[in-house]
């Protein structure tokens, strides 16, 4: 046999085992149905590696011996994402339940209404994407974290060591699913309930803290910078989203979980079809009465909208798609005692007490701090350091304490709780507004405000200055290497080396981030300032409006009020802040440092002015949104229902009530192209 003869025949020897190991794979990792034994598995994994071995030229990325591969050289790069992995609504009750599934279809217009219910995973979300491969079919290129929704980090490394994942995709599922070369999934990394046991039998054993819950033990997991220890830890991955040239699958959601498992990706079993609020309770409670036999973390169930066009139609808020939801199960409690009251200082300068607890495992993690709210809620509740506690615990929201338990298993404590006068961290008079529950402390340089504000504006969704965490900033303060946030930007290497468990690199890493965050933005940067109730939706819609730091300074409460949902509450806030000397100081300070404080800004012109429009169907070009965002651009308005004040209607296809409407009042209507005819040449009232 010569040499040639000798390649060909190991190339179709390695081409078979990758399609056996392949499927193994999938049968054991996806399916759940393993055919050999582990003997039989590595055998044929070593069988594979010996040929790859004496054959080098013929190992290709997505060989599954090359699950496995060397850590990142430069920890994990930032990535941006194809379109905004956004967060959902949540709601807490059949009632709020109910109020949404009818905001969907009176927002849908007569558009199909029926939800794909599937189970809401408690992991890490992550973007995955695919790209031709060179031998046909795809290949795995990419694996990126939610991040800030924007931008997230690139563990395309670690991604390749969960088995769930496929590496390629073979031309023939591409062809049943009837999916191009290049897409992108979205899913759900999760730790299964046997591997985050095991993970902290093995803490034990060298003497450290127990994980704390499996979804903080996948994040960490996956941000690893050894991919052998990613590999050890047994992540799994859950398909739940199939994107093509950035834009969600046509077919709907239902068909997008079928064609994902058609190309071999880990769907959850879970999940059905619904169409009334009966329906959709039914799949609730049954997922809740089950989720602790899952072998893995859920805490609520997600009802996405099926029809994609319906979907289109509904759009989106600043933050999340108005066509899915969260239901969040029931909180969970437990009961223990309560040691001890402490008074944290927060950003604005507001005194919380938390209840300091002898540890209590509810719902999947370790609760050892609850809050207490405020000073009345602890004299009505009567709770006192050493009484005995139920505390609960409701998806992400934060532990509290409801309700005091007094029996004679659990006798009250002794000494009642004195909420402070003085400030516990700069010792200045707390002070109380008239109709406010809240005590705040006032003085400025009160090192508790400051320590929170400079983690509120390194937050990731605020500067995203990574690295800037809570051990960092404690020794920031302690040095006085930083008296307010601007001084972030005088730091240097130099300076942060002599950190504890600092050196020149990491130091540079910080420096850097430090740096690269002066393009955020106006929106990140008014969100960074931390004005009461200016969140992100409103800090994005001023940035709009205004275009720069500038102009919002200067801005009159009128002029405030005209950006959507910002109200007299927000306008009185914003120009309370600015009225302040340190704060405009603060602001030049950050300018000085080079931080852009300006936006692209909305332009807004006249043509529609007087002109109100209602939307109707599915545009060929445009979402609901976009459209939206048009006219009122153009200075016109838009309205959710058809009267005589309508100027036009603007009709796609499967185009529902609202047009036969139009008709019955002889109210123009008109397509997109006449809508952009109207944008481009104006128009007058008819």
């Amino acid at each position: 046999m010569d040499a040639r003869t000798k390649t060909d025949h190991a190339a179709e020897r390695i081409a078979h085992l990758r399609a056996e190991i392949e499927r193994h794979d999938h049968l054991y990792y996806v399916l759940d149905q393993p055919a050999i034994t582990d003997a039989e598995y590595d055998a044929l994994m070593n069988d594979l590696k010996r040929l790859e071995a004496e054959h080098p030229d013929l190992v290709t990325p997505d060989s599954p011996t090359q699950r496995v591969g060397g850590k990142p050289a430069e920890g994990f790069k930032k990535a941006q994402h194809s379109r905004p992995m956004l967060s959902l609504d949540n709601v807490y009750s059949v009632e709020e339940l109910a109020d949404w599934d009818r905001r969907v279809r009176e927002l849908a217009g007569g558009l199909p209404v029926k939800y794909v219910a599937e189970l809401k995973l408690d992991g890490l979300s992550i973007a995955l994407r695919y790209e031709p491969a060179a031998h046909g079919g795809s290949r795995l290129v990419a694996g990126i974290t939610r991040g800030d929704g924007q931008t997230g980090e690139d563990v395309t490394t670690n991604a390749r060591t969960i088995h769930s994942i496929p590496l390629s995709i073979a031309a023939s599922k591409l062809k049943k699913a009837e999916m191009p070369v290049a897409f992108e999934v979205r899913g759900e990394v999760v730790m299964p309930a046997a591997a985050f046991q095991r993970l902290n039998e093995e803490r034990e054993q060298q003497g450290l803290p127990a994980a704390v819950n499996p979804r903080n033990a996948a994040a960490g997991t996956l941000r690893t910078l050894e991919p052998s220890i990613v590999a050890q830890r047994r992540l799994d991955f859950y398909a739940y989203f199939l994107l093509v040239e950035g834009e969600y699958l046509a077919a709907g959601q239902q068909a997008t979980l079928d064609a994902l498992a058609a190309l071999g990706f880990r769907v959850n079993p879970h999940r059905k079809l619904v169409a009334t609020l009966e329906e959709m309770t039914e799949f609730i409670n049954a997922a809740e009465a089950e989720r602790d036999k899952l072998g893995y973390e859920i805490d609520g169930v997600v009802l996405k909208v099926d029809s994609h066009a319906t979907q289109l139609r509904l759009g989106y808020t600043g933050r999340a798609p108005r066509w899915a939801i969260a239901y969040k199960f029931t909180a969970r409690s437990g009961v223990t005692q309560m040691q001890g009251i402490t008074v944290q200082v927060g950003r604005t300068g507001k005194l919380t007490p938390v209840a300091e607890l002898a540890p209590v495992f509810i719902g999947g993690t370790t609760v050892s701090r609850a809050t207490l709210h405020n000073a009345d809620f602890i004299e009505k509740l009567g709770v006192k350091p050493g009484d005995w506690v139920k505390v609960e615990r409701g998806g992400d929201v934060i532990p509290k304490v409801v309700e005091v338990i007094a029996d004679k298993e659990h006798p009250r404590g002794k000494h009642p709780f004195h909420f402070p006068t003085k400030c516990p961290e700069c010792g200045s008079e707390v002070v109380r507004a008239e109709g406010e529950v809240d005590y705040r402390c006032v003085n400025a340089d009160c090192p508790a405000k400051l320590r929170e504000s400079l983690l509120h504006f390194g937050g990731r969704e605020v500067m995203n200055i990574e690295g800037l965490g809570e051990a960092v900033v404690q020794q920031l303060l302690d040095r006085g290497m930083v008296r307010g946030v601007a001084d972030l930007y005088k730091l240097t290497v130099k300076q942060l080396a002599e950190l504890e468990r600092f050196a020149e690199k990491s130091a540079t890493t910080l420096v850097e981030q430090i740096e690269g965050s002066k393009k955020a933005g106006l929106a990140r940067v008014l969100m960074g300032l931390g004005i009461r109730f200016v969140g992100e939706r409103t800090a994005e819609l001023l940035a709009q409006e205004f275009g720069s730091i500038d102009a919002l300074m200067e801005a009159s409460a009128a002029e405030l009020e005209r950006v959507e949902e910002v109200g007299p509450r927000i306008s009185q806030a914003i120009l309370e802040f600015f009225a302040q000397p340190k704060n405009r100081a603060l602001v030049e300070h950050l300018r000085k440092a080079g931080v852009d404080m300006t936006a692209e800004k909305k332009q807004r012109t006249s043509q529609l002015a007087g002109l109100t429009f209602v939307l109707t169907g599915t545009l060929p070009t445009m979402t609901r949104d976009q459209a939206k965002a048009k006219i009122e651009a153009a200075g016109g308005k838009t309205a959710g229902s058809v009267s005589k004040k309508t100027s036009y209607v603007v009709a796609g296809e499967e185009a529902g009530s609202k047009l036969d409407k139009a008709r019955e009042l002889k109210v123009p209507v008109i397509d997109e192209a006449g809508l952009l005819t109207l944008l481009q040449a104006g128009a007058t009232t008819s």
